[in-house]
């Protein structure tokens, strides 16, 4: 017997293409944004290190002066305790800390932030290390008074 060969069948007739446009669903990716936002928005305020200080208030600030360097931030803390670019130390270590830092870059300022609820002398005492370090100038940062939480810190000299 012979083999017997497919008969060929015609192709199906092809449907006329609609111009319907696809729909993106675009709500999983809104939720997924806003969760990170809200993640963001909790986190953000946790990755300052050191010891939270409230800073004073000043009805009326100096001019915010910018410098060639980021400032040496000082931060002395409502418990008394003293902190150099957010790392703690000690008020012994702190002016050969600081005459190191000025070696290095004298041009460089300091940021004093000395807690509100703090007793003045103590943070005379730490800005009296600071002067005698060999530095140029002081700035003390604040806050504004009457100025929203969203008001960036003001410095002053």
């Amino acid at each position: 017997m012979g083999a017997a060969l497919p008969v060929a069948s015609r192709p199906a007739p092809r449907k006329p293409r609609s111009d319907a446009a696809p729909i993106i669903n675009v709500t999983p990716l809104v939720d997924v944004v806003l969760v990170l936002l809200i993640i963001f928005m909790v986190i953000a305020p946790a990755l300052e290190h050191g010891e939270r200080v409230e800073l004073p208030t000043i009805s009326t600030p100096d001019k915010v002066q910018k410098g060639k360097l980021d400032p040496v931030t000082v931060t002395v803390g409502r418990s008394g305790a003293v902190y150099l670019e957010k790392a703690p130390t000690t008020l012994d270590a702190l002016p050969n800390q600081l005459a190191d830092i000025h070696n290095r870059e004298p041009d460089r300022r300091v940021v004093l932030k000395g807690d509100g609820m703090l007793d003045y002398q103590k943070v005379r005492d730490v800005f009296a290390l600071v002067q005698n370090a060999g530095f140029s100038g002081v700035s003390l940062q604040v806050e504004k008074r009457g100025g929203g939480k969203d008001d960036p810190p003001e410095e002053t000299n």
